[in-house]
């Protein structure tokens, strides 16, 4: 294990401090804010695939890498940027059981974690589910079981997932919840959550481009004049300085980077050496958003 490595909780797998989320460019449209600019007009599948393997080792044996996937959601947009309905989730058995099935026919030996999707609070208390999920990690079709969370009920999720129990067992090994200066009210929870064994992963750590220089929303406006102007900033970028406030924080793990370019991905890797001084971390505090306006915001972000 390297300085750039830990352990992700108790769980047994190890992480880099900075990892790689692909929902930005696994599918022609997302929510985050600067996409225009930085992937090609024809997002079609032959188009993005290549774009994809830039951004990724390839070739590697089973656990060189530690690799998370999802279930719960499925995809419904067909490839096009303009669908009614990009996604439809469904946090069931069934599409836990469907979807198992085509993560493993996909990664093999590489699949270590297996997370549900947004989990809620109905699939937090659906016994068989639970029973399954565990089921899974004891037979080895992933090594560790997990659940990502968005939402203003996020801590209420998280109090069921760390309660989860089967035959005694925890359920849940690792928690991936939005992380950010905007939205940071998770702190409190995620570092009880740490302090347990549980693993933490944190995603969203630019709020879908709105910590970026992407952001061009009129009312980020003084936002964003704000992190350019900061001191710190003239040593680092402001995606730096954000990722840099997510990593500070010792019960994180891991964070995610979104990037959809190698030149993002090098300017994110560039933030594990970005060291905030009490006048960045008190700037970055100040920012915080109350969260129901975050969640509103996103909310009202178009798929593009």
């Amino acid at each position: 294990m390297t300085v750039a490595e830990r352990p992700l909780g108790r769980s047994g797998l190890v992480v880099s401090r900075l990892g790689l989320g692909l929902a930005a460019i696994g599918r022609p449209a997302y929510i985050n804010l600067g996409r225009a600019r930085d992937l090609p007009a024809a997002r079609t599948l032959e188009a993005l695939y290549p774009r994809t393997a830039e951004l990724l080792e390839r070739g590697v044996p089973p656990r060189a890498l530690t690799i998370g996937s999802k279930w719960g959601y499925r995809y419904t947009a067909g490839w096009t940027l303009d669908a009614a309905v990009h996604e439809e989730k469904e946090l069931s058995l069934a599409r836990f059981e469907a979807q198992l099935a085509e993560s493993r026919a996909h990664l093999g030996p590489h699949l270590d974690l297996y997370q549900i999707h947004s989990a809620t609070a109905g699939c937090l208390e659906d016994a068989a589910l639970l029973h399954a999920l565990v089921a899974g990690r004891r037979a080895g079709a992933y090594r560790a079981v997990g659940l990502t969370l968005s939402g203003p009920t996020s801590a209420r999720a998280l109090e069921l997932a760390l309660a989860a129990r089967v035959d005694g067992e925890r359920v849940f090994d690792a928690v991936q919840a939005t992380f950010n200066c905007l939205e940071p009210s998770l702190a409190g929870p995620l570092a009880r959550a740490h302090e347990a064994g549980v693993g933490v992963i944190a995603k969203e750590v630019f709020a879908n481009g709105r910590l970026t220089n992407a952001n061009a929303l009129p009312e980020d406006e003084s936002l964003v004049r704000g992190l350019r102007a900061a001191p710190a900033s003239r040593s680092c970028s402001i995606d730096q300085l954000a990722l840099a406030f997510v990593l500070a924080h010792p019960f994180v793990d891991v964070a995610l980077s979104g990037a959809v370019t190698t030149a993002q991905l090098v300017s994110h890797a560039g933030a594990l050496t970005v060291t905030l001084d009490d006048e960045a971390r008190a700037l970055l505090a100040a920012i915080a958003e109350p969260p129901e306006r975050y969640w509103a915001t996103r909310a009202r972000l178009p798929w593009r």
